[in-house]
């Protein structure tokens, strides 16, 4: 299985037959992706919520050919008023995918789409893929749950924000990892815009203090699973 980071929050996972899952896929309007979504295909994309900066380049993506989008419910609906395949799930609810398992989580923060639509609950979301559980944590705050989330599931790859302002900034991520215990923490949502300017290498430095293991990926970088 293969893990590739664009930049932002958006990953892509592909799975050891080849399929591949894009998991909130901004590239058209991101300054620091390495690719457009003209680059990009999917047989799956998983939105965290609603945001321009997440359900990004979704639509322009899943137009390409037979793509199921999957995200909680009232985002779920709007895009098949809109005309795609989307799979309907919620906050605690998990679903067996011919890849493997999606769960989604709780996160603190909000969810609109970029026309004004009511989109739900933000959400993290627990993969399990192949073996391993990727824990992406969408836009969220620090919360106390992520605890549970980690005794309830060896996470092996925690995708988590750094970039302050919306999200949690590096010494809450710290405790988020602290909280979860990943094998692998992955800083991600930083240095896009200004507001969200942070130095993952700080993070790094900091998460491996507190005996934990971090990643910090290029944009652009793939890594064998």
């Amino acid at each position: 299985m293969k893990l590739k980071y664009f930049s932002h929050s958006a990953f892509q996972v592909t799975t050891n037959s080849g399929t591949k899952i894009l998991i909130d896929p901004f590239f058209d309007g991101n300054p620091t992706s390495p690719v457009r979504s003209d680059d990009v295909n999917a047989d799956y994309i998983i939105l965290t919520h609603a945001h321009g900066d997440h359900l990004g380049d979704a639509m322009k993506i899943a137009k390409k050919g037979k793509v199921l989008i999957i995200c909680v419910n009232e985002l779920a609906n709007y895009l098949i008023e809109k005309g795609f395949d989307a799979h309907n799930m919620h906050i605690g609810g998990g679903y067996n995918f011919e890849f493997g398992r999606v769960k989604f989580t709780i996160a603190h923060h909000g969810s609109k789409t970029p026309d004004g639509q009511y989109a739900g609950e933000p959400a993290g979301v627990l993969l399990f893929i192949d073996g391993k559980i990727i824990y992406h944590t969408g836009d969220t705050g620090l919360f106390y749950d992520m605890k549970l989330i980690g005794e309830m599931n060896a996470v092996d790859y925690m995708l988590l924000p750094i970039g302050d302002n919306f999200t949690m900034g590096i010494d809450d991520a710290v405790k988020a990892v602290e909280l979860t215990n990943p094998k692998v923490a992955v800083p991600m949502h930083y240095n896009t815009f200004l507001l969200i300017k942070a130095n993952p290498l700080e993070f790094k430095e900091k998460v491996e203090k507190t005996g934990h293991k971090c990643r910090v990926m290029d944009f652009g970088e793939e890594l064998d699973l």
